[in-house]
């Protein structure tokens, strides 16, 4: 299989052209609503479109979450098919949020659903689970290698029960690591030597706070949620990353999505977004 550039050099390059923001395209039935639309299939589509026409060919990441489309079955799948064609076709990174996590031959289909060059659904990086097991996401590396997409690996999650199990000590790790510690290592093997970042990133979230006891240096790429309606703000992105800030991808959402249906005002805040972490990571 003949592979694009590795997720990771394409990453760098669009968040030095574009600014270091990834935008969600998260049709929530209230969002929905509040942009006045049905929360049908004609809704999504209309909704995706807008957000595709408005940022596609600005910002560096769009993130569309999978199952505000699988909602609506079928329909809404071919939605999301058409999402990531158009999103790519204008120039942005699309990292397909599923969060998908399983073994053998199950997470090698869910790989290529998602990774392989000639899928419907082929996006620049999927985000996956490591909870059973790193090494049951070997099919996923594999074929994201090859292919030239990336991977976001939770780690260190924001929502308060992600705590429960990436906080956990295994007692058999001799370096007394917490398994989000363990799953930033992995990460940072298989980055090792990449230039100029690695194509296998992290989730961790930007509502953190001071997480300096961490390696966050994996040589890849941070994705960071959290940032407006969860309660950071760019300019707390030094402070929770540190030199890592450099890899790191804010995630807005809510933030941006709240602005439409109008282009302007979403490009507007977007801007605004961009600019600020910008500044953040300047500073830094």
């Amino acid at each position: 299989m003949s592979g694009l550039e590795p997720f990771g050099a394409r990453l760098r390059r669009a968040m030095d052209e574009r600014g270091p923001l990834c935008v969600g395209i998260d049709p929530h039935a209230s969002l929905l609503a509040d942009w006045g639309l049905n929360d049908d299939v004609a809704g999504l589509e209309r909704f995706s479109r807008t957000v595709i026409e408005a940022l596609a060919g600005r910002v560096a990441v769009l993130k569309p979450q999978s199952a505000f489309f699988e909602r609506f079955g079928s329909r809404g799948v071919a939605v999301l098919e058409k999402s990531v064609e158009e999103a790519r076709a204008a120039g942005a990174l699309v990292v397909m949020d599923a969060k998908r996590g399983d073994i053998g031959s199950t997470m090698a289909a869910y790989a290529e659903a998602f990774l392989h060059k000639d899928a419907p659904l082929f996006s620049d990086a999927l985000t996956v689970s490591p909870y059973l097991g790193y090494g049951s996401l070997k099919p996923a590396v594999e074929l994201a290698r090859e292919s030239g997409a990336g991977l976001f690996v939770l780690a260190l999650t924001s929502n308060p029960e992600g705590r429960e199990v990436q906080h956990a000590v295994r007692a058999e790790d001799p370096a007394g690591r917490n398994v989000g510690a363990a799953v930033l290592a992995h990460l940072a093997a298989e980055n090792a030597g990449e230039s100029p970042m690695g194509s296998f990133g992290a989730v961790v979230g930007a509502t953190l706070g001071d997480l300096s006891s961490y390696d966050l240096e994996i040589n890849g790429p941070l994705l960071a949620p959290g940032i407006g309606a969860q309660g950071a703000t760019p300019a707390d992105l030094p402070g929770v990353f540190g030199p890592a800030v450099r890899h790191v991808v804010p995630n807005v959402s809510r933030g941006v999505l709240r602005h439409g249906p109008d282009l302007t005002a979403l490009r507007a805040s977007a801007e605004r977004f961009a600019a600020e972490i910008g500044a953040a990571v300047a500073a830094a």
